[in-house]
């Protein structure tokens, strides 16, 4: 210890002290040189492969297959086989499609009355070649609202393999006759149709320019008639003005232009009382109120001249004496 009351030390061992305090110098880094630093720091390019190699397996087989069928159906194309085979099956993807279940087994249609179903399925482009998947249930839509017959339709595709139909049709409301043309008309006067058969032929029959727009003033007229309508086979419009009947014994039956209902129903009378449709009576005129102007057949206008005669001379012969 000296003086200051402190232990001797060795100045060697401070400096050892001091100087393990002092952080650890970094290592130098450290150089490659030669083989080692290309080792390291170069790579060696990928040797290529031969294009054989690096081919999928087997694509020459398919593209050799996929050349056989572009050159078979080439061939089918310019021969017309194609045609020949789309024309009985349907187009491929169609063919296709019916071999995976998906092909057409059942078609509902409801709200038919004026229209077959044959007719809808022709309008809608449905057969035995149609899929499901490739059917267009839109165009199918627009094809039948374009019938005449038929206001609105709903076509819907039920996978797997059904398409239903639903149809609100026009009512037919009677036959109009025009021009020597005959159409299906609506209960507005419209035209539906062209009359090209039969199936309408239970419908009344209205005549003459503007019938159409008129036709139930003569739907009124035959209700009117009660149980002689089924004897009304047409009624014609004159001169836009006024109805006459033609009943089916070929007899005219010449309506007032006011009230004619009041005269159908006196035509009632005289058929019920008179049996006036068993009488050669061609025509009979209501137009003057209160009167009924009968027209004869030309062999009973004959009978009834030859009639009057006979009383005449009868009459003249009872005189005389």
């Amino acid at each position: 210890m000296d003086g200051g009351g402190r232990l001797p030390r060795s100045v060697k061992a401070m400096t050892a002290r001091s100087s393990s305090r002092l952080p650890a110098a970094a290592p130098a880094p450290q150089l490659l040189i030669g083989s080692e630093r290309q080792g390291r720091w170069l790579r060696r390019p990928r040797r290529s492969q031969p294009l054989a190699e690096r081919l999928p397996r087997n694509v020459g087989t398919w593209l050799a297959l996929g050349f056989l069928s572009l050159c078979l159906g080439s061939g089918m194309v310019i021969g017309g086989q194609y045609q020949s085979i789309q024309d009985s099956y349907g187009p491929p993807r169609d063919i296709v499609a019916r071999i995976l279940g998906l092909g057409l087994d059942r078609v509902t249609i409801s709200g038919l009355s004026g229209i077959s179903e044959q007719e809808v399925l022709v309008a809608a482009g449905i057969d035995s070649k149609t899929s499901l998947p490739f059917f267009d249930a839109d165009a199918a839509r627009q094809q039948l609202e374009a019938n005449p017959l038929i206001r609105e339709a709903a076509v819907r595709k039920l996978y797997p393999g059904e398409i239903a139909i639903a149809l609100t049709e026009r009512e037919p409301y009677a036959l109009w006759q025009v021009k020597g043309e005959l159409f299906v008309i609506a209960a507005d006067g419209a035209v539906i149709d062209k009359m090209d058969d039969g199936r309408f032929a239970y419908l009344p029959l209205v005549v003459g320019p503007n019938a159409n727009i008129r036709a139930s003033e003569y739907l009124a007229l035959r209700k009117e008639a009660g149980p002689l309508a089924e004897h009304i086979r047409a009624g014609t419009l004159v001169s836009d003005r006024r109805w006459s009947l033609k009943l089916d014994n070929g007899m005219d039956v010449r309506l007032p232009e006011t009230k004619p209902e009041v005269a159908v129903q006196r035509l009632v009378s005289l058929q019920t009382n008179d049996r006036i449709m068993d009488k050669d009576v061609l025509s009979l005129d209501f137009r003057e109120p209160g009167r009924v102007i009968a027209r004869l057949s030309e062999e009973a206008a004959a009978a009834r001249a030859d009639m009057l005669k006979s009383r005449s001379k009868a009459r003249k012969k009872g005189g005389e004496a």
